[in-house]
């Protein structure tokens, strides 16, 4: 039985250290040593006892698994895993496109760039090609995408 014992505390043991160590090595071999524990269990001490050391590893790894999931990230060594402040910000939003006036640099079909307000942007029309040097006017800016519609539309549509 100290055997079987042994094989399982390992494999738990290895299983805990995968998360804080790379490569999956620690993981595949401490699945090995919870298999073999059971493995062993049943070929030592019959069908019985096989099926308790099964239903105890398989258990334990659910208890286990949930209780790691619900202190892990908030204990001081998850802390370290986990950062807690943002890169950088990529500034990829512009509000301030809307309703302005430009011109397209490429054939928008129907995405493309646009020289609005002295700025490259990456555009997109509703739906339509225009070629490039056609006057276009912003009619939305949705999250990345900068909405575009040609300007002669745009003045239409207003009026």
């Amino acid at each position: 039985m100290a055997t079987v014992i042994t094989l399982i505390v390992v494999g738990i043991i290895l299983l805990l250290l995968e998360t804080v160590l790379p490569g999956m090595v620690a993981g595949t071999i401490g699945c090995l040593c919870l298999g073999a524990g059971v493995v062993t269990a049943y070929t030592q001490f019959g069908p019985a006892t096989g099926n308790l050391v099964l239903m105890g590893v398989l258990a334990g790894l659910v208890v286990l698994a949930v209780l790691w999931v619900r202190f892990f990230p908030n204990s001081r060594v998850g802390r370290m895993f986990i950062t807690q402040r943002s890169v950088g910000n990529l500034d990829v939003e512009k509000p301030e496109l809307l309703h302005q006036t430009g011109a397209a640099l490429t054939i928008l079909r129907p995405s493309g760039i646009a020289l609005i307000n002295g700025q490259r942007v990456d555009v997109v029309t509703e739906g339509g090609w225009l070629e490039a040097g056609t006057p276009v006017k912003v009619v939305a800016v949705e999250g990345l995408r900068v909405v575009v519609r040609p300007l002669d539309l745009a003045e239409k549509r207003q009026s």
